[in-house]
């Protein structure tokens, strides 16, 4: 059985990974939450953490940059679907 849920948590850190690499790709987004991004990518992928570890260290520095003024509203809305799916992450 916990293969299953190791299984389901992989699929959100794609699922986010995915989404996160769309925001990086996007040029209209400021350089400074680009950067957040892809700090957020590095830790997703720092396969040396457990999932449960790889996403609460991404939520963390995705929450740095929520109330950037300069955030495009559907960058924002991109991020918040991201951190809801990473909080669903479980070890």
């Amino acid at each position: 059985m916990a293969g299953v849920g190791l299984y389901d948590n992989e699929a959100k850190i794609r699922q986010a990974l995915m989404v996160l690499q769309r925001i990086l790709s996007d040029t209209h987004v400021p350089r400074n939450i680009r950067r957040v991004c892809a700090e957020a990518i590095k830790y997703l992928q720092d396969v040396s953490l457990s999932p449960g570890v790889r996403a609460a260290n991404a939520i963390g520095v995705l929450d740095t940059i929520m109330q950037d003024p300069n955030m495009p509203t559907y960058t924002r809305t991109e991020i918040l679907r991201v951190v809801a799916l990473l909080e669903t992450v479980r070890d």
